[in-house]
């Protein structure tokens, strides 16, 4: 089982639909399910069957997929598919708010259906074929995220990471855990802290089964914990992955992040975001421009279907939080690891793409 989850394709799409890991059921069971429409893909991404802002990408793309295939067998005009498949992809975009790879996966569907001279067959061809070009180019860009980062863990290293930022929040290999992967090739005596990472209790049902299986030495904590450990000195550095990082260097990522960035800071712990460029959207000057999620209260209300507080208690429960840029050590991407002034150093590596 080594190396299982690293190495397995969390969303792929074949023939004519998109497979993926039913992440819902974790850690109890292990089971890919096939999306056949566009409205299943909506709901896949919305009720975080599919969770992971470069994963949530792709089946974006595959979703727009899905929909120009269902619009290929209604016989329209060329000029009416096209109109009613850019209304289908704005609504597939709409599926969850912060992830902004999302929007960046929909948006480059996009740019294949206005620009395509092609009739409609071969136009559906050349989305699908975009989509699993886009698969592939996450694998490798995921593992020169990993190799980056791992130039910055020092030996020995206890990791603390939050969520799951791993194989299964991508296509494969994972960002944060890409980072923590690529080091532990080079450094066996690395291990990791994982946040439990409430309410959905990410990094407990996934990051700890991914981990696990490839053998990396892996300690659970809650939520709560994370000061404690590295007060005692039991933690060397945080990474964590991203939903969407604005021009200035904030980022928002799962919901608790936030705390452990203003923890780390406080014990001079290097806190560090491993993400892809897709992640970084230029056109939001700052943090405070990030849409934040509200999820069901039930995700809080209860465990495992049993309801764990009073009822009638009010609930909030945003699925992300913004950590400011002054708390970031670095921003680990494709293109080399990013450095404040965040702002200079973003700008100037989309001046080169």
């Amino acid at each position: 089982m080594t190396e299982f989850i690293s190495k397995i394709r969390t969303i792929q799409w074949i023939d004519t639909y998109s497979r993926m890991v039913d992440q819902t059921l974790f850690p109890d069971e292990f089971k890919y399910i096939n999306i056949t429409t566009g409205q299943q893909m909506f709901d896949a991404i919305k009720n975080m069957i599919v969770r992971g802002a470069p994963a949530i990408g792709i089946a974006g793309a595959h979703g727009v997929v899905l929909y120009a295939q269902e619009l290929g067998k209604k016989n329209l005009a060329r000029d009416e598919f096209v109109k009613e498949l850019l209304e289908k992809a704005d609504y597939m975009a709409t599926s969850r708010p912060t992830a902004v790879n999302l929007m960046w996966a929909v948006e480059k569907q996009k740019e294949i259906i206005k620009n395509s001279k092609s009739e409609i067959s071969e136009l559906i061809s050349e989305l699908k074929q975009n989509g699993i070009k886009l698969e592939n180019e996450d694998i490798e860009i995921n593992k020169k995220i990993g190799d980056y980062g791992a130039e910055v863990v020092p030996k020995n290293a206890t990791i603390l990471t939050h969520c799951n930022a791993g194989a299964l929040a991508t296509v494969g290999y994972g960002t944060a855990l890409g980072v923590v992967r690529s080091a532990f090739a080079k450094d066996n005596t690395i291990q990791v802290f994982a946040d439990e990472t409430r309410p959905r209790q990410q990094g407990a049902r996934i990051t700890t089964l991914e981990l696990t299986m490839d053998g990396i030495p892996t300690t659970l904590i809650t939520d709560g914990m994370c000061s404690y450990f590295m007060k005692k000195g039991m933690i060397d550095m945080v990474v964590v992955g991203a939903d969407r990082i604005a021009a200035n260097g904030d980022t928002a990522n799962k919901i608790g992040t936030y705390t452990v960035a203003i923890a780390a800071k406080y014990h001079n712990i290097p806190f560090y975001i491993a993400a892809p460029i897709s992640t970084i959207d230029i056109n939001i000057k700052t943090g405070e421009e990030i849409p934040i999620e509200e999820r069901a209260h039930d995700e809080v209300t209860h465990i495992n279907g049993k309801t764990i507080c009073a009822k009638g208690v009010n609930i909030i429960n945003p699925g992300f939080d913004v950590t400011p840029n002054e708390l970031i050590t670095g921003i680990i991407t494709e293109k080399g690891i990013l450095k404040p002034d965040y702002k200079k150093s973003i700008a100037d590596i989309f001046k080169n793409l």
